[in-house]
C-alpha cells in the first residue's frame, strides 16, 4: 500500500497551520492598496519595499497589500511602479500609534501614485525587440479580440459622471463673502490624497444597449436616470451608451474633438516605443505587462501600459494617459482606462471603462475641475436572435429611448440596481445638491451667472435679454438702444412669444420685431413659427445659414469702405416638419419690402410706370429640404442645436415669387443646393467642406438676386469671402466651395517654443463662380448708381493660412485674393490679416 499521497496531504496541512500560526504571531499589520492619484484606479503588481530591512513584496492584481510584524519597525516603505513617481511612506511606532484605530495593532493606508516617471530600470537591452514583437502579436489578433467582431451583442450599461472642484484653499473660500452662506458644502472636501477636492455634481444612468454589425445599428433603452438639477433629455442621451465610442482596438481614439493614435494602431510603431516588463498570473491566467511611450514630442499620442493575456493576446486592462506635450487645451491630466473580462473560456469583453480629466482653464496651479466618467458592463450576450429582433424596432440607425418612469426612479431602486455602491463622497453630493436647490440665494447666484454667460435672464414666466444687444451704435442710427422680452416654459412649454423694440438716436426711428412659435411635437420635431420685423438688415444670407455675430459690430472696420444700410420690413410664416431618418422640411411664406438707405442704389431707380405692385416688394413661397442622417442635437425647451453627423448633410431649396400677391411686383423661381461635412482625417487633423450652387429665374433687383457675401471688417468670417466687399458681386446663377483644413500642430511641433505654446496650423480655400443674365444686368447695372461687378463665369478665389490657438483663444488668418485677374489695385482687397476668437480643446 502506497502511503506517499496521504503523507503529502498531512505535510501540506501541517505547513498551512504553521504559516497561519506564524502570521498571527506577528501581531502588527500594515494593509492597504495602491492607486492612481488621478483616476482612483488600483495599480496591480506595484513594488513595495522597506528601504532598511529590504523586506518587500508586490501588490496583488487588485492593488492591495499586507505586511506583518512582531513589532512596529522604524523604516520607510518605498512604492515603485513603471511610469509613476516613487512614493515613500515613513513608518515608526509613533506614526503607527497615531494612525491605528484598534489600539496600535494595525494601520490602513492608501498610497496614491502620480504619473510622470520612466526610469532606466525598464530598459532591456537585447538583440530581439520584445516590445515590437508584442505589438505585432496584439495587432495580428485584433480581428479576433475586438468586441465589434460579433454580429450582435447586448449588455446592461451603468454610467456614472462625477464633477469635482480642485486646487482651492478651503479656508479662504469659506471666508469669501458670496460663499459664506454655503460654507456647509466644504464639509464634503476630501483630503485623502493630500490635495483637497470638493465633489459637487453626480449623475447616473442605467440602460439596456443593443448592437448590430450589418447593417450597423444600435438601440438603447434608458431604464433609469438620476441627475438632480438636470432634466434635459438630450443631455441625458449624451451620457448613454450610444455615445460611448472609445475602443482601444481602433486605430484612433477620440479625445474631445481630436483623434489620438491608439498604441495598438496598425501603424503604432511609427508613433510609439514598446517594452515588455514582466509576467504575472491572475486566476490561472498568464498576463504580460506591456509599456508604451510616445516616439516624438507634440504628437497626439498616449503614454501608458497594458496587461495582455497569453496566448490570446487580448487586452485585459489598458491605461492611457495624455502625453505631456500633446496639443490639447485646458487639460492638465487625462486618463482612459479599459478593463476586460472573460465571458467564456476564450472570449474577453469590455467590463469597465473610465475617463478622468483634470481641467485647468486658468493655469495648472489654480482653481480647476476633475471630471470622472465610469461605465460598467454586465450581462453580456453575443450573437443571439433576440438582439436583432429588438434592433428591428429602430426607426433610425441609432435610437435612444426612455423607458416609462425612467426619470422618476426612487432611491430604493438605485440601491439594488447600480453596478457599484456609491462612495461616502458620492452619497454626500446628492444631499448637498438637494439642499442648495432649496436655497433662494443659491438660485439667485445661478440665475446671475447664467445671465452673464448666455445673455438671458428669467423673470417669472418671462425672459429678458440678450443684454449684449441693449446698447450699440453705427453711422446711420447713431447710439442705439434695444430691449427684448420673451416667454419661458413656465408661461407655456409649447408656446414661445418674443419681441424687441429698438430706437436709434441718430435716425430718430423705432425698429421692432414680434414673433411666435408653437411646438406640435418634439420627437419627431414639428412646429409653426411666425414673425414680423422692421429693422436694418445686411441684405444677404451666408451660404451656411450663419447670421452675422454681434461681435462683428465691435470689430475694426476696413478703412475706405463705405458702410451699406438697408431697411427691411418682413412678414414670415413657416412650418417645420421632421421625418426619420434625419429628413426635415421647412415650408415658408415670406413678404418683404426693401428700402436702401445709404451707399446702395436707391429705391427710385426700380420704379416703373404701370406697376401693379410696389417697387422692391416681393412675396415668395418655398420649401427647404434637409437630410442629415443620424444627426445629433442638443435641445433646449424651444430650440435645438446641431452637434453634427458622421455623414454629409444635404440641403435643397426651391422658392417661387408671386407678383400681385400682397402688393408684390415680381415673378421668379429660385433653386439652391449644398452638401457639407466636418470630417476627422486622423492623423492629419480635420477637414470642413461645403459645396453649394443655385440659380434664379426672373428679372429682379439686386437684393433679391444672389449677393455674394463679403466681409468689411478685420474679424475673420468663416462663411464669407473676407477680401470681398459686401455687394461687390451679384449674380443670378452661381456655384462655389468653402474648404478649411485644420492640421493640428503641424510644423509647429518641430519647434520647442511653438510646441510648448501649442500653436496650430491650418489652411483654407474659398471660391465662387457666377454670371448674370443680360436682363438682370440691364436692370441693376445700367444706372448712375451702379457699384456691382459681374464674375461673368470667372472664378473668384481666396487662399489662406495662419496660426491658431494663440494663447489658446486667438487665431490669425493670412488671406490672399488670387482670382479673378486682374486683381484690384488697392492692397486691402488683395491681402488681409484677420483675427478671431475661438475656444476649443
Amino acid at each position: 500500500m502506497d502511503l506517499r499521497p496521504k503523507c503529502q496531504r498531512a505535510i501540506g496541512v501541517m505547513l498551512t497551520l504553521l504559516i497561519t500560526l506564524f502570521a498571527h504571531a506577528q501581531s502588527k499589520t500594515i494593509r492597504g492598496y495602491v492607486k492612481d492619484r488621478l483616476s482612483d484606479e488600483r495599480i496591480p503588481f506595484a513594488s513595495l519595499k522597506f528601504i532598511q530591512s529590504q523586506h518587500g513584496r508586490l501588490s496583488d492584481s487588485a492593488g492591495t497589500f499586507t505586511f506583518y510584524f512582531n513589532n512596529w519597525p522604524t523604516d520607510t516603505l518605498e512604492v515603485t511602479y513603471v511610469g509613476y513617481q516613487d512614493v515613500r511612506f515613513a513608518i515608526s511606532p509613533d506614526i503607527a500609534a497615531r494612525l491605528s484605530k484598534d489600539g496600535g495593532q494595525s494601520i490602513d493606508i492608501v498610497i496614491g501614485m502620480e504619473r510622470g516617471k520612466l526610469t532606466s530600470e525598464v530598459i532591456v537591452k537585447t538583440k530581439i525587440d520584445r516590445g515590437y514583437l508584442m505589438w505585432k502579436r496584439i495587432n495580428k489578433r485584433k480581428p479576433f479580440n475586438d468586441r465589434y467582431r460579433f454580429n450582435s451583442f447586448t449588455y446592461e450599461l451603468y454610467n456614472k459622471l462625477e464633477l469635482d472642484i480642485n486646487r482651492f484653499n478651503k479656508e479662504k473660500m469659506k471666508e469669501m463673502g458670496p460663499l459664506r452662506p454655503f460654507s456647509f458644502i466644504f464639509d464634503n472636501v476630501d483630503t485623502t490624497e493630500g490635495q483637497p477636492f470638493l465633489p459637487v455634481y453626480l449623475t447616473e444612468t442605467i440602460s439596456d444597449y443593443y448592437y448590430q454589425k450589418s447593417p450597423r445599428r444600435t438601440r438603447e433603452t434608458i431604464k433609469a436616470v438620476k441627475a438632480m438639477g438636470v432634466d434635459n433629455e438630450s443631455v441625458t442621451k449624451l451620457l448613454g451608451g450610444t455615445e460611448q465610442n472609445v475602443n482601444v482596438y481602433n486605430n484612433y481614439i477620440p479625445v474631445f474633438d481630436k483623434q489620438f493614435v491608439s498604441p495598438i494602431s496598425d501603424n503604432g510603431p511609427a508613433y510609439y516605443k514598446y517594452q515588455v516588463l514582466d509576467t504575472q498570473y491572475v486566476a490561472g491566467q498568464r498576463l504580460i505587462h506591456f509599456l508604451f511611450t510616445a516616439r516624438r514630442k507634440g504628437e497626439n499620442t498616449f503614454e501608458g501600459d497594458a496587461w495582455v493575456h497569453d496566448p490570446t493576446w487580448a487586452i485585459q486592462k489598458m491605461t492611457l494617459n495624455l502625453s505631456k506635450e500633446a496639443n490639447i487645451n485646458f487639460v492638465e491630466k487625462l486618463s482612459l482606462i479599459q478593463e476586460y473580462k472573460l465571458i467564456n473560456d476564450t472570449t474577453w469583453f469590455l467590463s469597465k471603462d473610465k475617463f478622468v480629466v483634470d481641467v485647468a482653464p486658468i493655469g495648472k496651479n489654480r482653481l480647476g475641475a476633475i471630471g470622472r466618467k465610469t461605465s460598467t458592463y454586465r450581462d453580456v450576450i453575443v450573437n443571439e436572435p433576440f438582439i436583432r429582433d429588438s434592433i428591428a424596432k429602430n426607426k433610425v440607425q441609432s435610437e435612444i429611448l426612455f423607458a416609462d418612469g425612467a426619470l422618476q426612479k426612487a432611491d430604493s431602486f438605485w440601491v439594488g440596481t447600480r453596478h457599484e455602491s456609491l462612495s461616502k463622497n458620492e452619497q454626500a453630493i446628492y444631499s448637498m445638491i438637494d439642499t442648495l436647490q432649496k436655497m433662494p440665494l443659491f438660485n439667485k447666484y445661478v440665475n446671475t451667472l447664467n445671465f452673464l454667460a448666455t445673455g438671458y435672464r428669467n423673470v417669472g414666466n418671462y425672459e429678458i435679454g440678450p443684454w449684449y444687444n441693449w446698447f450699440t451704435g453705427n453711422s446711420w442710427e447713431g447710439f442705439r438702444m434695444r430691449f427684448d422680452l420673451g416667454t419661458n416654459p413656465k408661461f407655456n412649454k409649447d408656446l414661445y412669444l418674443h419681441g424687441y423694440l429698438a430706437y436709434g438716436f441718430g435716425d430718430r426711428a423705432f425698429k421692432y420685431k414680434l414673433e411666435g412659435k408653437y411646438l406640435f411635437s418634439r420627437h419627431p420635431r414639428s412646429y409653426i413659427h411666425g414673425s414680423y420685423t422692421k429693422d436694418l438688415d445686411n441684405g444677404q444670407v451666408y451660404y451656411d445659414e450663419i447670421s452675422t455675430d454681434n461681435i462683428f459690430a465691435l470689430a475694426i472696420r476696413k478703412s475706405g469702405i463705405p458702410i451699406k444700410f438697408m431697411q427691411i420690413k418682413e412678414a414670415k410664416l413657416e412650418y417645420f416638419r421632421e421625418w426619420n431618418p434625419g429628413i426635415s422640411a421647412t415650408f415658408t411664406g415670406i413678404h418683404k419690402s426693401f428700402d436702401p438707405l445709404k451707399n446702395l442704389p436707391p429705391k427710385e431707380i426700380f420704379l416703373r410706370n404701370g406697376d401693379k405692385g410696389a417697387a422692391l416688394t416681393n412675396f415668395e413661397m418655398g420649401v427647404r429640404v434637409r437630410f442629415g442622417y443620424n444627426e445629433r442635437f442638443l435641445e433646449t425647451n424651444f430650440n435645438r442645436f446641431s452637434l453634427g453627423s458622421s455623414y454629409p448633410i444635404l440641403e435643397f431649396m426651391y422658392a417661387r415669387g408671386f407678383a400681385g400677391v400682397f402688393n408684390s411686383d415680381y415673378n421668379y423661381d429660385k433653386i439652391y443646393g449644398s452638401i457639407s461635412d466636418y470630417m476627422k482625417i486622423a492623423p492629419f487633423g480635420s477637414l470642413y467642406y461645403n459645396f453649394f450652387g443655385g440659380k434664379t429665374y426672373g428679372t429682379l433687383p439686386y437684393m433679391m438676386l444672389n449677393v455674394m457675401p463679403g466681409n468689411e471688417i478685420y474679424y475673420y468670417n468663416k462663411y464669407a469671402f473676407n477680401l470681398m466687399q459686401r455687394f461687390e458681386y451679384i449674380s443670378d446663377r452661381y456655384a462655389g466651395f468653402n474648404l478649411e483644413h485644420n492640421i493640428g500642430n503641424g510644423l509647429f511641433k518641430y519647434i520647442p517654443l511653438t510646441r510648448k505654446l501649442k500653436f496650430r496650423q491650418f489652411w483654407s480655400a474659398k471660391g465662387i463662380t457666377g454670371a448674370i443674365t443680360e436682363a438682370n444686368k440691364t436692370l441693376n447695372f445700367d444706372n448712375p448708381y451702379n457699384q456691382f461687378k459681374d464674375l461673368d463665369g470667372k472664378l473668384y478665389l481666396e487662399l489662406g493660412t495662419g496660426v491658431d490657438n494663440i494663447f489658446k483663444v486667438f487665431r490669425l488668418d493670412f488671406v490672399w485674393r488670387l482670382a479673378p485677374r486682374p486683381l484690384p489695385v488697392d492692397r486691402v482687397s488683395r491681402f488681409g490679416i484677420f483675427g478671431s476668437f475661438r475656444l476649443a480643446f
